[in-house]
């Protein structure tokens, strides 16, 4: 029975050796957002600097572990007016809640080259569950790095007032429902 759990222990700890780590590339990701604008319209924004981490031992990345940290203070809809509001305790309260934080907790091949990420998010102080839907873009050389790199796209909708974002007063101005989009690329290492 001990010679059992032993050969069970180091199984277990010889498959998270193996877990290979990515490294994510700034200069080919994005993390943008789009909310309606009185129900006719959409204003779209991103947030300029953000990182994530990525570590999977298998192929197919259906045991990936997958991190996202945003800063807030990044926010950036292209009009200095509205992004100062954004970061106000109006909004995001830039200066209380300076992160936003996504923790995965699953990531499940549903077909092809499409998986359900579900995960908790972190924002404005609130954790919630949510699930995003990705789309495994592929894998590539680099022909300056020589280096192997990844692609997914992600995509999701979430309620700001789930998160405490905006108050009532601003409920007939900015939609509830945020569209969240990222790209990234990870280096293999």
């Amino acid at each position: 029975m001990k010679k059992i759990y032993l050969i069970s222990s180091l199984l277990v700890s010889m498959l998270t050796c193996f877990s290979q780590t990515y490294t994510f590339d700034k200069n080919h990701g994005s993390l943008t957002f789009s909310a309606t604008h009185f129900k006719i319209s959409h204003v779209e924004g991103i947030f300029k600097n953000f990182n994530a981490t990525l570590q999977s031992s298998k192929d197919d990345f259906s045991d990936a572990v997958i991190e996202m940290i945003a800063d807030a203070k990044s926010i950036n809809t292209n009009v200095d007016m509205r992004d100062n509001d954004l970061k106000s305790s109006n909004w995001f309260d830039v200066e209380k809640y300076p992160s936003i934080i996504f923790k995965s907790t699953s990531f499940k091949k549903t077909s092809g080259d499409n998986y359900k990420l579900e995960g908790n998010i972190t924002m404005h102080g609130v954790t919630k569950p949510i699930v995003f839907d990705v789309v495994y873009n592929g894998k590539a050389t680099n022909p300056m790095s020589k280096k192997s790199m990844v692609g997914f796209t992600v995509t999701g909708k979430l309620n700001r007032k789930d998160f405490g974002v905006g108050t009532e007063k601003f409920e007939s101005v900015v939609g509830q429902d945020i569209d969240v989009k990222a790209n990234a690329e990870f280096i293999i290492n």
